[in-house]
């Protein structure tokens, strides 16, 4: 793996194409995300947004452009080798395993890192949820909202230093989202990891993060700092 240099920028995303079945869908994505910050990539359905995850980590592949990590091209590399140099996914459907445990679901995290205890980083995800520390031997299958809250903790027993989650929010209840909003701040407070933030709940959005960017059409069409989002500009390319 190529040693990244120095970089004040967590990842970089430039000129991205994408193309599914003939069909152009991510039509030249740039972007970049700070160090230590939460980035939120919003939009309405269907414009591409979960499409850049799935390309950043390589379950799609580019027809054009680069994914620079911390400085370094991870754009050649298997999906594997991504998430062993530091992308933890929380895709959009969770995707546990809904017949092991919660324990055996976070034991995946850890092994995928090469290791069988780390009792630090375990404590640590307990702090976050509570609820994984309540029901270990229960399947994961039966966790009903709290499985947002187990794909969370077994991607960071992976000890990513980009966190990427899709849509957490979808279809759960209001308290459960106050919950991943405090753990987010939490990491962010930690400083050891960037957040990418693929959401449609705006509020949710303009409490979190720090930077953003609009997809409309497969590209970028408007970004910038959470406090230079403005109302014409959710007007024109978030609103319903």
């Amino acid at each position: 793996m190529t040693v990244a240099a120095p970089s004040e920028h967590r990842l970089a995303l430039d000129n991205m194409r994408v193309s599914i079945g003939g069909s152009a869908i991510l039509r030249g994505v740039t972007f970049s995300i700070r160090e230590k910050t939460v980035f939120c990539l919003m939009g309405r359905n269907g414009v591409g947004k979960s499409t850049t995850l799935k390309a950043l980590m390589g379950l799609l592949p580019l027809d054009a452009g680069s994914i620079h990590l911390g400085g370094a091209p991870v754009h050649p590399m298997p999906t594997a080798i991504r998430a062993r140099a530091g992308l933890g996914y929380v895709p959009q459907g969770r995707d546990i395993f809904p017949h092991l445990t919660v324990e055996e679901n976070l034991f995946i995290g850890l092994k995928a890192r090469g290791m069988k205890k780390d009792k630090e980083e375990i404590d640590r995800v307990y702090t976050l949820f509570p609820i994984i520390k309540e029901f270990l031997h229960r399947k994961g299958g039966m966790l009903s909202g709290g499985q947002q809250q187990l794909a969370i903790s077994r991607a960071l027993l992976t000890k990513p230093n980009l966190l990427i989650l899709d849509e957490p929010t979808e279809g759960i209840q209001p308290n459960i989202i106050d919950q991943i909003g405090d753990a987010i701040r939490m990491l962010r407070e930690e400083g050891k990891m960037a957040i990418l933030l693929v959401e449609q709940y705006l509020d949710f959005c303009r409490e979190l993060g720090d930077d953003f960017a609009i997809l409309e059409r497969g590209a970028v069409c408007a970004s910038g700092t959470m406090a230079e989002l403005s109302d014409d500009t959710v007007k024109e390319f978030l609103t319903v």
